[in-house]
């Protein structure tokens, strides 16, 4: 967990991201709105060195308004203590914040829509190391790359490490990949490691630079 902050600081941290998820509650920049049971904004530790990303709520997820509490979120609690994780310590979250009908896959426009609200969720948290659970999430820094080139690679975008992972229902559905999944989750150690290192003295107004790829691996 990040230990910078003062008590007076993570008190506000956790006020901004509450405001943020009421907005999202009640949001109707998209369609989604009219079907979901209830928006989920995302939760976890304001403190969060590693952020989670995924695509979009499911049935157990649109009901509860909490993300990745069904079959995939009960398999990310697992792949998190791979990782040297807890839930607890962590932030996760979905690039669409509303359940698509029939968990199909988010359109362009519920991907815009959506996007200011992950954007001030990552200016809040100031995490140092993001990773992306599937391609749409992968997408939103990585927008030419296929997951299956890119997954389990660190690579350096701004003042963030980006990790693109597969999602964890890709591993439920296709048990092939679940060893693959579950290697990449056991090298995020050093990759938080290595984050920790180089975020030391980067200064937070660190200009954003290209996408790079770490050679931990």
């Amino acid at each position: 967990m990040r230990e910078e902050r003062s008590e007076v600081e993570q008190q506000r941290v956790e006020e901004q991201l509450e405001r943020i998820a009421q907005r999202v509650r009640v949001c109707t920049r998209c369609d989604l709105w009219r079907t979901r049971t209830q928006a989920v904004p995302g939760e976890g530790n304001p403190r969060a060195e590693v952020m989670f990303i995924g695509e979009a709520p499911g049935y157990h997820e649109d009901q509860q308004g909490r993300p990745f509490v069904g079959a995939a979120g009960q398999y990310l609690n697992e792949l998190l203590q791979r990782a040297g994780l807890r839930r607890e310590e962590v932030y996760i979250t979905n690039v669409v914040k509303c359940r698509p009908p029939g968990n199909r896959d988010p359109l362009p426009d519920e991907l815009a829509a959506c996007a200011p609200y992950l954007d001030e969720q990552l200016e809040v948290i100031r995490p140092r190391v993001i990773v992306t659970l599937g391609r749409y999430s992968m997408s939103r820094w990585f927008p030419t790359e296929k997951i299956s080139r890119v997954h389990g690679q660190a690579r350096r975008v701004g003042n963030y490490l980006v990790v693109p992972m597969y999602h964890p229902a890709a591993a439920l559905h296709q048990p092939a990949l679940k060893e693959l999944v579950e290697k990449d989750f056991e090298k995020l150690g050093e990759i938080i490691s290595q984050a920790r290192a180089e975020t030391a003295a980067m200064p937070d107004d660190a200009p954003q630079e290209k996408p790079q790829q770490m050679r931990l691996f």
